[in-house]
């Protein structure tokens, strides 16, 4: 018998569906045996698998079929490093305190059009009078800001990305900062959201639709989950303001790893961002599966000296209640709760998971200059290795109904904690 192979990994759930495919005999079908190791019921957590913890794969685009009991469970397969070919089976799973799953996993030469339940979405115009075209990747200079340039150049101002429960924003035209999304709705918004009838850009979105609207004000500051560089105690802002027209970032490349209904994957490449006279090259992954009122967020530095501190970023943009520091699991929860939307019409919790080995505590961004109006966590950086965290937001409107209740956030945020703490033993058959 083949010796089976085991590893430990984070996860995170969802509800099964049933779907019948003509499966393919081209590659081997294999048993996934999934054991929760905690004592907690876990809800709602990803599973990723490398390609290669599942042997030798010789056919070519065939859809992985994750069948649990009666039950067909959604899942993909991402291409996360850019060779044509997949590298990761992602999937979500419940489970009961201790609870052991069977899973069998088979290939379908059709794809079996799970339920949609992640986007991503990027659109961009090549001049101020031409329509705006989706696209799924950008090179951006120093010199091609948003204005330097005159116009807007992308749809929302830059990628959207977005599950069932709340989407995002990044604004890709030097500011690099994150914004929210309130849903409504758990279906994905329309594909027009920042776009007129002629195709042109438009700030449509904030004002309600049945969807929902942008809820979330970030002006100066990096939004949420953003991130700067901490040198000689002076705060570098990783891209520049509105009114800047050169980008102390060099080169920006964007790319839309992966679509799919259960996980959507984005990637920032900043080459040469000039931060207190020195040289760094960044790395930026951002990752949404369904069931969160988040997202994750992976970065990694190269030109790290020693004497960085790497900046989490929270908006306080609104807030005037005091912001909550509470470990939970393997995380550092900072956490407001207040009518942190525009004008402050509706509530809004957001947070920021950092993680607790790395933690060093927190500032306050001042009132002026380029990165303004934020918390943000202090974490220890070492050059090339990566820090992941989580940006959570969830508005008072959203289909879960609480979180217009502070005490009901927290504890959210606090159990979503421990979800990701907790550890699944995998060993595939």
């Amino acid at each position: 018998m083949k010796k089976a192979v085991l590893f430990y990994l984070p996860i995170t759930l969802i509800t099964a569906l049933f779907t019948s495919c003509k499966v393919s005999q081209n590659v081997s079908e294999k048993d996934i045996v999934l054991k929760n190791s905690s004592s907690a019921a876990l809800s709602q957590k990803a599973i990723s698998i490398q390609r290669g913890e599942l042997g030798k794969m010789d056919a070519k685009g065939v859809f992985p079929i994750l069948l649990f009991k009666t039950d067909t469970i959604p899942a993909q397969t991402n291409d996360l490093n850019g060779d044509g070919k997949w590298d990761e089976l992602f999937f979500t799973a419940d489970f009961l305190p201790n609870e052991e799953k069977n899973i069998h996993l088979k290939w379908s030469d059709t794809d079996p059009k799970f339920t949609v339940k992640t986007s991503a979405r990027f659109g961009k115009r090549e001049g101020k009078n031409l329509p705006v075209h989706p696209d799924t990747q950008e090179v951006l200079m120093a010199n091609q800001v948003h204005k330097k340039l005159g116009y807007q150049k992308y749809q929302t101002d830059g990628p959207t990305w977005e599950n069932d429960k709340v989407g995002f924003r990044h604004y890709l035209d030097g500011r690099n900062s994150k914004d929210v999304f309130g849903k409504k709705l758990p279906g994905i918004t329309p594909e027009n959201v920042g776009i007129n009838s002629k195709g042109a850009v438009e700030d449509n979105y904030h004002v309600m639709y049945d969807w929902g609207r942008d809820i979330f004000p970030v002006g100066n500051s990096a939004g949420l989950g953003g991130y700067a560089l901490l040198i000689d105690n002076k705060i570098n802002r990783l891209g520049i303001l509105g009114n800047d027209t050169i980008n102390n970032v060099e080169k920006t490349t964007f790319k839309i790893v992966s679509e799919g209904p259960v996980n959507s994957v984005l990637s920032y490449q900043y080459e040469n961002w000039k931060a207190s006279d020195n040289l760094y090259q960044v790395q930026e992954t951002t990752s949404i599966w369904p069931g969160m009122y988040g997202f994750k967020n992976t970065v990694s530095i190269n030109g790290i000296k020693g004497k960085e501190t790497f900046l989490a970023a929270i908006s306080n943009l609104n807030n005037k209640n005091p912001l909550q520091v509470i470990e939970s699991g393997d995380w550092i929860c900072l956490i407001q709760h207040d009518y942190l939307t525009y004008e402050r019409q509706w509530i809004l919790g957001t947070a920021i998971l950092v993680p607790k080995n790395i933690y060093e505590g927190y500032i306050e961004a001042p009132k002026t200059g380029q990165l303004t109006d934020s918390y943000l966590a202090k974490l220890k950086v070492e050059n090339n290795k990566e820090i992941s965290y989580y940006a959570i937001a969830a508005w008072e409107l959203s289909a879960d109904k609480g979180f217009n209740d502070s005490a009901f956030f927290t504890n959210y945020v606090t159990n979503l904690a421990k979800q990701l703490s907790a550890k699944i033993k995998v060993e595939i058959k």
